[in-house]
């Protein structure tokens, strides 16, 4: 997994690391974002794969997830952390889980202001802009060439 001497990236288990991706979600789709709690949670997400980033002392500072049916979504990094490659370092993570669970083609709902990050990845926009919990967003698609 992606390491630099600042933080690192790993896989996650639900049952040890659900504290930890609960904190960076409230902080920053609840708080920051003000997504409706009610929205946030959500059955799935103990059986999604997690990955999270952290910092050198062990705290969660970011965090993605790679559904069942090969949806990535809750990608969030603390205000503190972002631009300094956490979030490169995750979806890097998430997409090589993908790849190796045969996920031809990984999607997303990205927040408008993010599309530029994921089109460097080499995610393409799908559709029109639509409203999630509030915040435009626009569908977005990786094809896994090798993969199809």
């Amino acid at each position: 997994m992606p390491e630099t001497s600042a933080f690192t990236v790993s896989p996650a288990e639900w049952s040890a690391d659900e504290a930890g991706i609960a904190l960076v979600r409230r902080a920053v789709f609840i708080e920051e974002q003000a997504v409706p709690e009610s929205l946030e949670w959500e059955t799935l997400d103990p059986e999604c794969m997690w990955f999270v980033a952290r910092a050198g002392g062990g705290e969660v500072v970011g965090i993605v997830r790679l559904t069942p049916d090969g949806r990535i979504g809750r990608m969030a990094v603390l205000p503190s952390w972002r631009s300094r490659g956490v979030g490169m370092a995750l979806l890097d993570a998430v997409m090589t889980a993908a790849r190796r669970q045969g996920i031809a083609t990984p999607r997303l709902s990205a927040q408008t202001h993010a599309v530029a990050f994921y089109a460097r990845f080499g995610f393409q926009v799908e559709g029109e802009v639509y409203q999630d919990a509030g915040i435009p967003h626009l569908a977005m698609t990786f094809t896994f060439k090798d993969l199809q």
